[in-house]
């Protein structure tokens, strides 16, 4: 078994979803490996990584529309407010969805299904430079 790792830095401008599928997909590419498991780790409490549909954008406009809804920034029962009115906010989101992600490798490409895509979801309202560990293992 052959295991590689890398890191990259996604900047994130704002609060929103980011399709990542192709810059992990191309640390796949690079890692030789054929067939295997590809996890993803973002370094950051207050972004997160989900899968989910890579074509029709409302699904995400939707998706953070429910977030904005049901986890509100600047609620005054928050004591945790150092960075802002988004900075506990952002805590709660990151519990509710994942900081890691484990994708299929098969034929040297992520095994995602025709709809899925890998996303960076950012949190805050600011821009970030955000970290992710990429660890491919297999043949």
């Amino acid at each position: 078994m052959k295991t590689f790792q890398t890191e990259i830095t996604i900047t994130s401008p704002q609060r929103g979803t980011y399709n990542i599928t192709k810059e992990i997909d191309k640390s796949v590419t690079e890692s030789g490996i054929k067939t295997g498991l590809c996890h993803v780790f973002i370094q950051h409490t207050s972004a997160s990584l989900i899968i989910t549909e890579n074509a029709d954008p409302t699904v995400r406009e939707d998706i953070e529309y429910w977030m904005q809804k049901t986890v509100k920034d600047g609620d005054p029962s928050y004591r945790h407010n150092y960075e802002g009115d988004d900075d506990m906010s952002a805590h709660i989101r990151c519990m509710i969805t994942d900081m890691s992600q484990t994708i299929p490798i098969s034929h040297g490409r992520l095994n995602l299904g025709t709809w899925q895509g890998l996303f960076l979801y950012e949190h805050r309202t600011g821009r970030f430079n955000r970290k992710v560990v990429i660890t491919i293992q297999g043949e």
